[in-house]
């Protein structure tokens, strides 16, 4: 079995204060993707730059104290790569530097952590996210042929900041007009999965469930009335979501057990 988790840990040095390394060390899973690290590899405590019984690949941004990707696996990766630019995508380029994308590969297997940028309707977040899209989802497309080519699968996870349909968010009629359930970022969305032919994993082992949500706002009650939203995925190729047997979202049991605003999203595979 290939069991990997997911989770925006809303930087990596508070969420270790509130619990991470105790979760990390009861784990089973065999690659742990890390988005939101916000810190460089050198400003962690050792427990956490080199875990035992990890091999571990930090992204930072390029701007201190934001964003910032991981992938933790048990195995030695045989390949790693930051960012997605270099293979001819026009725009990739811009985002090498920026923390948002890391990928290894394991034996038969790519796997990446991607932190899709957030945006905000009318800012220039919200163009960054519009330039981020345009350039990923070819990336996509060719990332699952150069894989399919050397008899790989690819399981892209981590934070898209889009909420897909109406059952991936409690309150999507509130939210019509706000970054994360735009009508341009759910077709986007759409056409990773139609287009570039990539699966959302959670979804098909759960087809008919409103979530499960994997982010809660740290405001008001949004936790305890599960009032969240389903944006962080595991994107994988048909072969190897046709392999997944199990898919849960490991939530917290009460608010005060939270380590990050966001939960791990966890699916077994079978090799």
């Amino acid at each position: 079995m290939l069991t990997v988790t997911t989770v925006n840990v809303n930087g990596l040095r508070a969420a270790a204060k509130k619990g991470f390394g105790e979760w990390l060390g009861r784990t089973e899973a065999d690659a742990v993707c890390l988005q939101e690290v916000r810190a460089e590899a050198q400003q962690l405590p050792e427990e956490l730059r080199e875990p035992e019984g990890w091999h571990v690949v930090y992204a930072p941004a390029a701007a201190k104290g934001r964003a910032g990707v991981a992938v933790f696996t048990r195995q030695a990766p045989e390949r790693v790569q930051v960012g997605f630019g270099g293979f001819g995508v026009p725009g990739s380029e811009e985002f090498d530097a920026s923390g948002r994308y890391v990928e290894v590969d394991l034996p038969g297997v790519t796997i990446a952590s991607l932190y899709l940028p957030s945006g905000e309707v009318g800012t220039e977040k919200q163009e960054e996210k519009e330039r981020f899209m345009a350039a990923f989802l070819p990336y996509l497309q060719g990332l699952k042929g150069r894989a399919a080519a050397e008899g790989r699968e690819v399981v892209v996870c981590g934070d898209w900041n889009i909420a897909h349909r109406e059952a991936d968010l409690k309150n999507w009629k509130a939210n019509k007009k706000n970054s994360g359930f735009l009508p341009g970022e759910r077709e986007w969305l759409t056409r990773v999965f139609d287009e570039a032919a990539y699966v959302d994993v959670v979804r098909a082992l759960h087809p008919d469930e409103e979530g499960p949500y994997s982010w809660w706002s740290y405001r008001g009650r949004a936790f305890d009335n599960d009032a969240g939203w389903r944006i962080d995925y595991q994107v994988a190729t048909p072969g190897l979501a046709g392999r997944a047997v199990k898919a849960w979202v490991e939530r917290a049991a009460t608010h005060g057990e939270r380590w990050s605003d966001h939960a791990p999203v966890t699916v077994t595979y079978e090799r």
